[in-house]
């Protein structure tokens, strides 16, 4: 049976579209959105684990955002994970509650949000090339199997890099509006 899936490839791709979506949703342009924290992922209980699995996170004013932590011991490497996240976000410990002020943007601080765009940005086309390198790997191996010919692996091959073009393309222009966004605001 043939390995290669075109339809799971394409899935494939638009998860990784997804996840800078996810990504570039959490870089702030102003005001306090829980979405800043998303990306935040916490060392605790000898794992890593997303920040909203291990508190609750609020929006009590607008340049405020509030991390209520649910377990006392975790208060420290919630603190940890914020302040090395890369988001320019000084957390106040007021208990088992950890206040994050959201700062002016300032021009230094948009540029490093930028360059954190296009991190990202690069981390999503570097997803889409290995799920292109996996597609091929599988039509290589439907080949040697005798499962297509060789006229059918190089089309098919075609096909995918063209599809990983669209993608990295469209992965570029979402980096490119976000980047705009901050920089311009």
């Amino acid at each position: 049976m043939a390995q290669y899936d075109k339809a799971d490839l394409q899935k494939r791709m638009n998860g990784s579209l997804e996840a800078l979506k996810h990504d570039l949703s959490g870089l702030r342009t102003g005001r306090a959105n829980i979405a800043l924290l998303d990306t935040i992922t916490v060392e605790v209980y000898g794992s890593r684990m997303p920040l909203n699995q291990v508190a609750t996170v609020s929006v009590p004013e607008p340049r405020m955002l509030s991390v209520q932590v649910w377990d006392k011991g975790n208060i420290q490497p919630v603190e940890k994970a914020i302040r090395s996240a890369g988001l320019g976000l000084n957390p106040m410990t007021d208990g088992p509650n950890i206040r994050l002020p959201i700062p002016d943007l300032t021009e230094e601080r948009r540029k490093d949000l930028a360059k954190l765009t296009g991190q990202f940005a690069e981390k999503a086309r570097i997803a889409i090339r290995n799920v292109r390198r996996d597609g091929m790997d599988d039509l290589k191996a439907d080949e040697s199997k005798k499962e297509i010919s060789e006229d059918d692996r190089k089309r098919l091959e075609t096909e995918v890099q063209k599809l990983t073009d669209e993608m990295i393309a469209e992965a570029d222009m979402l980096a490119d509006a976000k980047e705009q966004e901050i920089l311009t605001q």
